[in-house]
């Protein structure tokens, strides 16, 4: 694959353009705005990618080598010089959501994004917890960017819902994730939560994570924003994220931490799909 191209990390990046999507299909909504959107996604999140491998370049040569920056397909500067395009691209396209919309909410929204996407790579990922929380909060985020780039009342409360659900499972596969990278980030100094705390603790943590938001799944069905549909294939995510929940409550070494991130990610991508088709 072109190293400009996976540095991207192309899955991340259409599955946050894919929260647009859904809230455009939930929405029964197509429109310029919903399409700047989507690019605006792509930008920002691809942004973020790259400056997070900028910063991340020494760990990555411990935990990734295979990564394009320390592989030495991309240098650091010209990654440092990309990720600035994207970020203007991004916000270019927030730019003119307010502007055709008159709502400048979704230009701030933007703005937000640049800011906390930078400083996320820079120091906040290496905060306990709070980096993980971010992660989970710009998610979220990219539902709620997508509810005001429509504007309705409904959207923005629908969106803000499912935004939540994203946040809460994306913090949670997010902890995992730092559990499976636990050797590198300790030989480089990080202090992320599972190093400070154990993993148990943020095992823990994750499992509660979880089943949060497995409890939350129906009430979109009670409060009839889906239709049974929904709740029929939400059931198959459930079930999975379940599973994943009492491995990693099982066991936290990096091989079934790995495994967990993965099974959280299939069943985010069903719950996904369950928003689209329960919508009709």
């Amino acid at each position: 694959m072109n190293p400009y191209i996976e540095i991207l990390r192309p899955g991340n990046v259409v599955m946050a353009m894919i929260a647009i999507v859904l809230v455009a299909i939930v929405g029964h909504t197509i429109s310029i705005p919903i399409i700047l959107a989507i690019l605006a996604v792509f930008f920002e999140i691809s942004a973020g990618n790259v400056i997070n491998d900028y910063f991340d370049y020494k760990i990555d040569l411990i935990n990734k080598p295979s990564r394009p920056i320390p592989s030495g397909r991309i240098g650091l500067k010209t990654a440092r010089n990309y990720a600035y395009l994207l970020f203007l691209g991004g916000t270019i396209c927030g730019f003119l959501i307010s502007y055709l919309t008159n709502n400048w909410i979704p230009f701030i929204i933007v703005l937000i994004a640049d800011v906390i996407l930078y400083l996320y790579a820079y120091k906040l990922k290496s905060t306990p917890l709070i980096g993980n929380l971010t992660v989970g909060f710009m998610t979220g985020l990219c539902f709620t960017f997508g509810g005001f780039s429509i504007g309705t009342e409904q959207m923005i409360m629908t969106s803000t819902f499912l935004g939540f659900f994203a946040f809460v499972m994306t913090t949670a596969r997010e902890i995992t994730k730092d559990i499976e990278d636990i050797e590198g980030d300790k030989a480089e100094g990080a202090r992320t939560f599972p190093i400070l705390y154990g993993e148990r603790l943020s095992a823990i943590i994750t499992f509660v994570l979880i089943i949060l938001d497995c409890a939350l799944c129906p009430l979109l069905y009670i409060q009839h924003v889906f239709n049974i549909y929904y709740l029929i294939i939400i059931a198959i995510a459930v079930i999975l994220f379940v599973y994943s929940a009492i491995l990693i409550i099982r066991n936290q070494d990096t091989q079934t931490a790995s495994k967990t991130s993965k099974y959280l990610k299939i069943g985010m991508l069903i719950a996904f799909v369950s928003f689209a088709i329960g919508s009709f």
